[in-house]
């Protein structure tokens, strides 16, 4: 499992201000800028220092200003306790903000509905149709699925066999694409390859590149919501412990 939050400290910082992008940067921000970083705030931190919540391909870092605006100092900022000063604003200000586009790039994906539409639960899973673990998942869903609980929004890829990607095309071209799916998963040969429209093959690929973007190594990875909107990820078929918390609710 790899989760996608950090809890949050009590730390003494105060609340950040969400930068635009045409702020004028302090010299040694600007240098770092110039070098690829990504500002997403600024915000108060001890001693004098002026903070700033960034990113650098993907990777979160806090950057400190010193008082003098000469220097700057990339890390963690820790008091006399040895407590994580830099953990707080780096969670409000980054990983909810990457979280969030997580999330939306998941809505502009490419997926098969599978359960009511007004089910107030929404997962998305990466569904490739050579993947048992898949089908061990789809039956695992099922209680919550049927009880209209829960919508599995299957993003259809084609990355574990050669024939994976004619196969997730073929679903997602099917006239029924629900229940083709519900078919698939729930037969012993499964769906044929077959080929599709340009549009169905691209609709694919631009799935195979989400996955790879998002930097996953298997199906099925989903995603949800925590109560506090807090976005989490499970890989593969859960334990009973861990499916019902992505459920959401105890086995109907």
């Amino acid at each position: 499992m790899r989760t996608l939050s950090l809890t949050v400290g009590l730390l003494s910082l105060t609340a950040a201000t969400t930068l635009s992008a045409d702020t004028s940067w302090p010299a040694p921000i600007q240098a770092l800028v110039e070098e690829g970083l990504e500002v997403h705030a600024r915000f108060e931190a001890p001693g004098g220092l002026e903070g700033f919540a960034a990113s650098h391909r993907g990777r979160e870092m806090a950057v400190y200003l010193t008082p003098d605006g000469e220097h700057a100092v990339v890390g963690t900022l820790v008091d006399a306790e040895g407590n994580d000063l830099s953990a707080a604003p780096l969670d409000e200000h980054v990983r909810r903000a990457q979280e969030a586009e997580v999330w939306q790039s998941l809505e502009q994906s490419h997926w098969i509905r599978d359960g009511d539409p007004d089910a107030e639960r929404i997962l998305y899973t990466f569904t490739d149709p050579n993947c048992p673990y898949c089908d061990r998942f789809h039956a695992q869903s099922r209680p919550w699925v049927e009880a209209g609980r829960v919508q599995l929004r299957h993003i259809m890829v084609g990355i574990l066999e050669s024939d994976s990607p004619a196969k997730a095309a073929a679903l997602l071209g099917a006239d029924d694409p629900g229940a083709a799916l519900q078919a698939h998963q729930q037969s012993d040969e499964g769906i044929a390859a077959s080929a599709q429209p340009r549009e169905i093959e691209e609709q694919v690929r631009a799935n195979n590149q989400r996955f790879e973007s998002l930097g996953l190594i298997a199906t099925p990875t989903t995603y949800y919501r925590r109560d506090d909107g807090r976005l989490e990820q499970v890989q593969g078929a859960p334990q009973e412990e861990r499916l019902i918390e992505l459920m959401g609710s105890p086995r109907p």
